[in-house]
């Protein structure tokens, strides 16, 4: 019945800042904005696939976190340097200082994060090939391919 997740949606405080961000900076699409109330609705991807909905929110802004789909490659090779060029601080899942890549054994899934301009703490992540091995907890790129 269920065959992925079509939409999420976030709380932002500036509705034109959010839309710039995210189709300026980050390069999704806008699909609708509604004139009647203070939403909007960005494409992710091509072809319809995915979409991210903003809600201005001005009192009581509730972060959130969700992840983009992108490449194992991509996430090597280029995250890191995209986010900086767009003057977006990446950082790993353990807030460690480094801006390497890490992998969730568990999954097993490569990942990088950032914030938008809100704080809603946005990922970059990639299911990489192989077996999970949870015990392995969270670990570098290098350090998977170790254990491979």
């Amino acid at each position: 019945m269920i065959t992925g997740l079509y939409e999420t949606h976030v709380q932002v405080s500036n509705l034109e800042n959010a839309i710039r961000f995210y189709t300026e900076i980050l390069g999704l699409k806008l699909a609708h904005r509604d004139e009647t109330r203070p939403i909007a609705f960005l494409w992710i991807g091509e072809g319809k696939e995915f979409m991210l909905g903003l809600w201005e929110q001005k009192e009581n802004l509730q972060t959130r976190h969700f992840a983009f789909t992108s490449t194992k490659e991509d996430i090597l090779n280029y995250a890191v340097d995209f986010l900086k060029n767009k003057d977006l601080e990446p950082y790993n899942f353990l807030k460690d200082g480094s801006v390497q890549p890490m992998v969730f054994a568990w999954m097993p899934a490569l990942a990088i994060y950032f914030n938008d301009p809100d704080g809603n703490q946005l990922e970059f992540i990639s299911i990489l090939e192989g077996d999970s091995k949870p015990g392995l907890g969270v670990l570098s790129y290098e350090e998977w391919i170790n254990f491979q």
